[in-house]
């Protein structure tokens, strides 16, 4: 049976690249899926790359047609931003294995959809400072740096991946990405494994 290899973890653990790097390897040969979001559109992001940017009625309209996979809402320093997947048939569980990216909370609803054994979790964590001083140099990096919201969420993954959270949601494995390339090649020969 086909996977879902799901890469998750605090804002700037690197997932993102992690994400990109896999999802680009042809040896690995994996489909990706695109999650949707009602927040704006960051600079350099592209319509249906990153996420499909859709407006709150959208959204509406996708959970009354019962398409609405699991949904995340974040009351924002600008707002209530909903992040979700929806079943739009871009997995196909007989046509070979996917990439996804998301939170916790997304990890756990696709696990209840799709299945434990479908349903892959690629955990990476970074130490908390270095965390920190990479989300301040990202933010920094924008057109209109938001360093209310970065703290917000910053403080709120920290709650999220508590512990307890974790481990509630059945992952053992962690990957560390202390150097991005060692932790790559530990994610794609576990990929190569299952």
């Amino acid at each position: 049976m086909a996977k879902i290899f799901f890469v998750l973890g605090k804002s700037c653990s690197g997932k993102d690249t992690i994400f990109h790097y896999l999802k680009n390897n042809k040896e690995l040969k994996l489909k990706t899926v695109v999650g949707y979001t009602t927040r704006p559109m960051r600079e350099g992001e592209k319509e249906g790359e990153e996420y499909f940017f859709v407006t709150p009625h959208r959204l509406h309209e996708l959970r009354e047609a019962g398409k609405v996979i699991e949904c995340r809402d974040y009351n924002t320093v600008h707002g209530v931003w909903s992040y979700f997947t929806v079943d739009d048939e871009q997995i196909d569980l007989e046509n070979g294995n996917y990439l996804y990216i998301g939170t916790l909370e997304s990890y756990r609803d696709m696990v209840k959809y799709y299945g434990r054994d479908v349903v892959i979790p690629l955990y990476i964590q970074v130490e908390t400072g270095e965390r920190l001083y990479r989300a301040i140099q990202r933010e920094r990096s924008q057109k209109s740096p938001r360093y209310a919201e970065m703290c917000r969420r910053f403080l709120a993954d920290e709650e999220d991946f508590n512990e307890e959270n974790i481990m509630r949601a059945g992952i053992t494995r962690r990957f560390e990405n202390n150097v991005l390339e060692d932790c790559i090649a530990e994610i794609v020969e576990t990929i190569k494994e299952v």
